[in-house]
């Protein structure tokens, strides 16, 4: 960085001293995204169902709608990035979920339950994920979150057959009379015809149930409500 070349004294002296520069520096072109993305998802936590336009979403951001297609080729796309941010955000959580907690029920639970508080710090992103938000824009983005919750229920069905193993383990301990200390209440015999799959399936419907009435109560009823009770009558 060079420095700044200082006037000569004697002209500095003979004329009046130029403003300050107030002008802020540009914002790199991933700040500039990355703050699009941010605003668009605070619309969509108005309570009142509105649809977001790029007029409404240039103007609370001060700027043009062509200077919003400098950034993103079309509106699906700034919902593209929206969908990309919660996948790598609730796949990271699961991913140290099942690294952290060894016991399958009990990974099952975790997962639910951060999916339940995920809207709670992301109201707008919840709209997203019920897809209402979705409605009227290309259908890929529907289809790209409909993948998305696939995903979780393979990782929510991943962790029920872990939980079955276990059960099926400590039955066979039993049996032979090398039963292991009960350690936790999660740790108890699960049903003979247990069904991961049925399990996993209900555990995102559950899930998904409890968005849609996160968003119809104006985001005012949280979705973990009485959560842990339910959890336990679906998971075991």
């Amino acid at each position: 960085m060079q420095p700044i070349d200082k006037p000569d004294e004697t002209s500095a002296a003979a004329s009046p001293a130029a403003p300050a520069a107030t002008r802020s520096p540009r914002p790199k072109p991933g700040e500039r995204r990355v703050h699009i993305l941010q605003t668009l998802a605070s619309m969509l936590e108005a309570p009142k169902r509105e649809k977001v336009t790029t007029a409404a979403l240039a103007a609370r951001l001060g700027v043009s709608e062509a200077a919003l297609y400098r950034h993103f080729a079309s509106k699906a796309q700034m919902f593209e990035g929206l969908i990309e941010f919660i996948e790598q955000t609730l796949f990271g959580l699961i991913n140290q979920i099942t690294n952290h907690e060894n016991n399958g029920v009990l990974q099952a639970r975790a997962i639910a339950l951060m999916l339940l508080n995920f809207p709670a710090k992301n109201p707008g992103m919840t709209r997203v994920l019920t897809c209402e938000a979705l409605i009227g824009e290309h259908e890929r983005l529907t289809e790209r979150v409909n993948q998305m919750l696939e995903r979780v229920e393979a990782s929510l069905k991943q962790c029920l057959r872990l939980a079955q193993t276990e059960a099926l383990a400590r039955a066979n301990n039993d049996v032979t009379g090398n039963a292991g200390p009960q350690t936790a209440p999660q740790s108890a015999a699960l049903p003979a015809d247990y069904d991961p799959a049925i399990r996993a399936s209900l555990v995102v419907s559950y899930v998904i149930g409890r968005w849609h009435r996160y968003v119809r109560s104006g985001f005012a009823r949280p979705p973990a409500e009485h959560a842990d009770e339910q959890l336990l009558l679906i998971l075991q």
